[in-house]
């Protein structure tokens, strides 16, 4: 893959206005297609509203894809959708719901196929804990599989908000590298080269 998989810990349009400059003017993005799938029970709008504010505060436009349900993903026009997209954001706190929506669909082989032609996928929060496999269950810290865009690499997000002896159990369960990275950090891949920004841990040897 030639572009870049961002792994953001957490704040979705507010926490990482620096990082997602960075990202954005990197790849040539004048537009961001902004996914709140994994908000679906929540309140996706809030999401979609905060993300309005955050394109005006950087100077890009935000294109809203508001799939909520496998049913949504199934029937929305793939090539109107994402087209030629270069970034597109996953945001919200579910990766179990968002694996369940994604999973072998077109739709989420156009969301690779970004990546895959030099764009930008960046994820937040339990967004990203579902870009890996295996996946981070957020009901307890254990694992089960994810959508496999990076593979052989669990990610464990928010983490300021984790108590100890949850990261001790998903650290003793994990027979995979985990990254942990709280609010405000990301682990970045491009090329197959990582970079962290800010206080990622990482327990093991990251996947080439």
């Amino acid at each position: 893959m030639t572009g870049t998989i961002a792994l953001l810990g957490g704040g979705p349009f507010e926490a990482n206005d620096d990082l997602d400059r960075r990202l954005l003017t990197e790849a040539g993005a004048t537009e961001v297609v902004v996914m709140p799938t994994a908000d679906a029970f929540e309140n996706p709008r809030d999401l979609v509203d905060a993300s309005h504010v955050w394109a005006e505060r950087i100077g890009v436009a935000v294109r809203p894809l508001e799939i909520y349900t496998r049913g949504d993903a199934l029937d929305v026009d793939v090539d109107a959708a994402i087209g030629d997209a270069v970034a597109v954001y996953l945001v919200g706190d579910s990766p179990i719901h968002l694996r369940s929506v994604l999973t072998d669909t077109d739709l989420w082989s156009a969301i690779v196929a970004v990546v895959e032609r030099g764009g930008l996928i960046a994820a937040v929060a339990g967004s990203a804990a579902a870009l890996c496999n295996p996946m981070t269950d957020p009901r307890g810290g254990a694992f089960t599989i994810g959508l496999g865009l990076i593979d052989g690499l669990a990610v464990a997000t928010e983490t300021e908000t984790w108590t100890e002896e949850r990261l001790h159990r998903t650290r003793d369960l994990a027979d995979v590298p985990v990254a942990e990275v709280p609010t405000g950090a990301a682990l970045l891949r491009r090329n197959g080269a990582w970079e962290t920004i800010g206080d990622v841990l990482i327990d093991g040897e990251l996947p080439s």
